[in-house]
């Protein structure tokens, strides 16, 4: 993997968390986040000491909480679908901030935010203390799908060619007086996202006939190899 590749969201340090196996943690993320959903919504006191048990390990990997505030950003669309809950959820009325809104929805957006939030927060916590190439040797020790994990490597490794890719296309549609974010100009920007998605499939074939001419059966040679 090329260097800069899958750096995005990972945060160099020498902590405990950081030097812990990636299956090992990956096996926790997992585990943390199946209690987190099972947790019924009306245990308030518990989801904080999750909050706090999730703070800990972030203060513990020496990552900065601004560098892990920033990236939960992606949170945003939930948080919006969250704050519409209430007022369009069914069931017995109550008052919020001066507001009328669905108790049973009040209760159900509380529960999507804050196991949202917690999984989040834990995601990002991982990504930050952990190399994407630890994250694929971990799965591989935790038997996943060899096909699945070369898939994922190949995300990675291409997400930053894809995304190059997407900058020099908004570049163009810009200097043309074309505003991506006007919803005038969304039909063309919806077309250059499918043109987007063809060259990305093309590049994907052509990879793909490299690879085969190489030699590739459907494995990947080993480090070791």
């Amino acid at each position: 993997m090329g260097a800069g590749h899958g750096h995005r969201l990972h945060f160099h340090g020498h902590s405990p968390i950081h030097r812990a196996p990636a299956h090992l943690k990956l096996l926790t993320l997992v585990g943390f986040m199946l209690i987190v959903v099972a947790t019924p919504r009306e245990w308030y006191p518990v989801f904080g000491g999750y909050l706090l048990l999730v703070l800990a390990v972030i203060a513990t990997s020496r990552v900065p909480f601004g560098y892990i505030a920033r990236r939960m950003v992606v949170e945003t669309p939930f948080v919006l679908f969250a704050l519409l809950v209430p007022f369009v959820a069914t069931g017995p009325s109550t008052q919020f901030l001066g507001l009328t809104v669905s108790q049973p929805g009040l209760v159900a957006a509380w529960g999507l935010l804050a196991k949202g939030t917690l999984g989040v927060m834990a995601s990002l916590t991982m990504a930050a203390t952990t190399e994407p190439t630890d994250v694929l040797r971990g799965l591989e020790r935790l038997r996943m799908p060899d096909l699945i994990v070369q898939i994922m490597g190949f995300m990675i490794r291409y997400l930053d060619v894809i995304t190059a890719e997407l900058t020099r296309m908004t570049t163009a549609m810009r200097s043309r007086g074309c505003d991506p974010r006007s919803p005038r100009h969304w039909p063309v920007l919806a077309r250059s996202l499918g043109a987007l998605f063809i060259r990305s499939y093309e590049r994907g074939e052509r990879v793909h006939l490299a690879m085969v001419s190489r030699g590739y059966t459907g494995t990947m040679p080993s480090k070791e190899s």
